[in-house]
């Protein structure tokens, strides 16, 4: 049977580590595959720019932001001002200027205390060598120190209180350090980083297995037989979201890899009518599994969503308004126990989308226009991560109508 290929974006969380990587080795870290996602180039112009530059703004790159906190508070020559979005301006950063703070960092707040924008002087002095940060709010608060760490003149200890979510970014950050030349010791909560150089070498960027995620999900909602290749993915990855594949197996969907990607298949129409799934580790796959799993009627117990909520926007509010639209309830009964009754998902004509500044949002819910013509408002927010997004969906046979 005939199917077609897509080639994926390049993976964005590994783009943006390597590129700080390499500023911080001076250029010694050759970079390729790089991605084409707005978050990685607005971090490459801004790095690019660094001498001439005394104001970077971010737009609502997070990860951009989170890591060049990090970045120019060890590596800045002059006093900068890192800025971003109105909404950048309401995601929180304290837990990160704190600790870089208490590294020696002299970082002040330019408006609201523990948000940006951000006021940040050369680094005069090492004052400390052991932090402690929560493992709970952001995985990108610790690579960022991690990033830094064999830059400083006492090197880190980072101790990493749990609960730990999204540890696969933890461990993409280590893994690509690794590769780059830098040796860590980790016992139990204990990350150790000695004062050492990035050494030279080249790395290329693996294919986004969070973009991948949109593919699973189209697949699912496919007649049995249709198939995909998704071109650049590894059976051994750093990206903690190649777990869509496995949860993929809920929903019909069987892969294999072949030598440069992975085939896709809807193998079998088994119907699972509730699932228990934890996204500590995965929390970016919310998005793409929990309006799939609706439009199939799973329901669904959910834990690790916290995170979400200081995202691009409430991810976990925006899911709540969408879902609510194909009359599905996603509610929280207790703190960190979230539920998703899915039985009463009905489709009717006229349903519009909101994506909320969000690219996972629009991405997330259009795969569901393959039950009924669906209207997703905004849609240039997938160039964030994914800006073939809709050309890629035409290949496949979707049609899209621009109003």
């Amino acid at each position: 049977m005939e199917f077609c290929s897509i080639n994926l974006p390049s993976s964005k969380s590994e783009s943006n580590r390597l590129l700080t990587m390499n500023a911080l080795s001076d250029g010694k870290i050759k970079i390729g595959n790089l991605s084409t996602a707005r978050d990685t180039q607005t971090l490459i112009s801004l790095l690019k720019n660094e001498v001439e530059q005394s104001t970077f703004d971010v737009l609502d790159a997070g990860t951009a932001m989170r890591f060049l906190t990090a970045y120019f508070a060890v590596a800045t020559k002059k006093e900068i001002l890192l800025t971003g979005t109105d909404r950048m301006q309401k995601r929180p950063i304290g837990i990160l200027v704190n600790a870089l703070n208490s590294i020696g960092a002299e970082i002040a707040y330019e408006k609201e205390v523990g948000y940006p924008p951000l006021r940040i002087k050369p680094l005069q002095m090492q004052i400390s060598s052991k932090i402690s940060i929560p493992g709970n709010i952001s995985s990108q608060y610790i690579s960022a120190l991690l990033m830094i760490a064999p830059t400083l003149p006492k090197g880190l200890a980072i101790t990493i209180e749990p609960p730990v979510f999204s540890k696969p970014y933890i461990d993409m950050t280590l893994g690509l350090m690794k590769l780059s030349g830098i040796q860590y010791t980790q016992q139990e909560d204990v990350v150790s980083i000695t004062s050492q150089s990035y050494q030279e070498c080249l790395q290329n960027v693996e294919s986004d297995w969070s973009a991948a995620s949109y593919w699973f999900s189209i697949i699912a909602l496919s007649p049995i037989g249709k198939r995909v290749f998704l071109k650049g993915l590894k059976a051994e990855s750093f990206q903690g979201d190649q777990v869509i594949k496995d949860m993929a197996k809920n929903l019909g969907v069987h892969f294999h890899f072949e030598n440069n990607g992975i085939l896709l298949e809807k193998e079998n129409s088994i119907q699972k009518s509730y699932l228990k799934l934890d996204f500590k580790k995965c929390p970016d796959l919310a998005q793409t599994f929990l309006p799939c799993a609706a439009s199939m009627k799973i329901s669904l117990e959910i834990s690790g969503l916290e995170s979400l909520r200081i995202k691009e926007t409430d991810r976990i509010k925006a899911l709540q308004n969408e879902l609510s639209k194909f009359n599905c309830q996603l509610t929280e009964p207790e703190q960190g126990l979230w539920k998703l009754d899915s039985s009463n998902f009905r489709v009717q004509s006229g349903i519009e989308i909101e994506t909320y500044e969000d690219h996972r949002m629009a991405m997330g819910f259009a795969p569901l226009a393959m039950k009924q013509n669906i209207r997703i408002n905004e849609i240039n927010v997938v160039n964030k991560s994914y800006p073939s997004f809709w050309e890629d969906l035409k290949l496949f046979g979707f049609e899209l109508i621009k109003q």
